[in-house]
């Protein structure tokens, strides 16, 4: 019976479009080199203990884990997913080969799948209990057989989310807890801020600007000319750094033209910031490098970042737009 898993594309997504592009999925822990020949979970881990004898016993049985599992017990024809937190995107596909060692795909992940990927499903589409499966900070781990139907069913075009309750994933009881918790909060946080209109979209932006000392002028609805907030120290725009921003909030990655585009109105002594729920393309992110004025992109993972650094400095109309709470756990050192 075909398994599912998920493999992370490395902390915030870094790989997901390497991993699209050259059809594979990869993990890490390049000092152990070739694993071809480690052919069961005692001589993955007695590998991984000589390339790194200074971890901890725990960290090192978790890790040895991963790559057993990625090594020997994934096969061809299992179903894999990755995920892009910038877009909020699973990619799901099919393990096609075997494990090999490859330095070729990142210095850092050099543990090796190739797979045919059948196409990309929006967050939004599964269930709370999906989302919260899927939510795991584990670098690898197997999918439950609820969620991978309800993937795969997202994938085929159904877009009504499952009710059904699915199980808690086993793996993420191995994974530390509060970090575990930490990495679901940002995630749902994000299901909300994704889920505000476009005005509300605007108006938090503009109140998050406000949180680190400026003063806002948004554009009424209708043509903006290129620019939706003006953020400045005098709220005119005459004092210096005169901030002009762009809210996009929208499915799809913003393109090298869209930036283009709001590139072309500004002036010198402008600062530029295009925010975009929907992502951005690597030939965008490439056009703001080089941009002749200093120019930040922003997208909804970066958003969300921002939001819960400042959210005790936000203004209570900006608060009200995404309330959160506060939790304190105890702490084990």
């Amino acid at each position: 019976m075909s398994k599912a898993w998920m493999v992370r594309a490395e902390r915030n997504g870094r790989l997901f479009d390497v991993f699209k592009q050259r059809s594979l999925v990869a993990i890490g822990w390049s000092a152990l080199g070739d694993l071809s020949e480690a052919k069961t979970r005692k001589a993955v881990s007695d590998a991984f203990l000589r390339a790194h004898p200074e971890g901890k016993a725990q960290s090192q049985a978790m890790a040895a884990g991963q790559l057993h599992r990625f090594v020997n017990e994934m096969t061809i024809g299992d179903m894999v997913v990755t995920y892009d937190p910038s877009r909020r995107t699973y990619l799901v596909g099919e393990i096609s080969s075997a494990y090999r060692h490859d330095k070729s795909v990142d210095p850092e992940d050099t543990q090796v799948r190739s797979v045919r990927w059948d196409g990309e499903v929006s967050r939004d589409l599964l269930s709370v209990e999906s989302r919260n499966s899927l939510g795991s900070i584990s670098t690898l781990f197997r999918l439950s057989n609820q969620v991978s139907a309800e993937l795969k069913k997202a994938l085929s075009g159904n877009a009504t989310p499952s009710v059904d309750e699915a199980s808690p994933v086993s793996e993420a009881a191995e994974e530390d807890v509060f970090e575990n918790m930490a990495s679901r909060a940002h995630e749902f946080i994000k299901d909300k801020v994704s889920a505000l209109n476009w005005d509300e979209m605007q108006e938090l932006v503009a109140g998050l600007l406000r949180s680190l000392g400026y003063k806002t002028r948004v554009s009424d609805n209708g043509p903006d000319r290129g620019k939706d907030i003006v953020a400045s120290p005098d709220g005119f725009g005459f004092e210096s750094p005169r901030i002009v921003v762009e809210v996009k909030h929208r499915k799809g990655a913003m393109g090298a033209p869209d930036v283009r585009s709001f590139l072309g109105g500004r002036h010198p002594q402008d600062k530029g910031l295009y925010v975009s729920t929907g992502g951005f393309t690597r030939e965008a992110r490439y056009e703001a490098e080089r941009a002749n004025i200093p120019t930040a992109l922003m997208d909804l993972d970066d958003l969300v970042k921002s939001l819960l650094e400042q959210y005790d400095k936000l203004d209570l109309e900006t608060q009200q737009l995404i309330p959160l709470k506060r939790i304190f756990v105890p702490a084990w050192n």
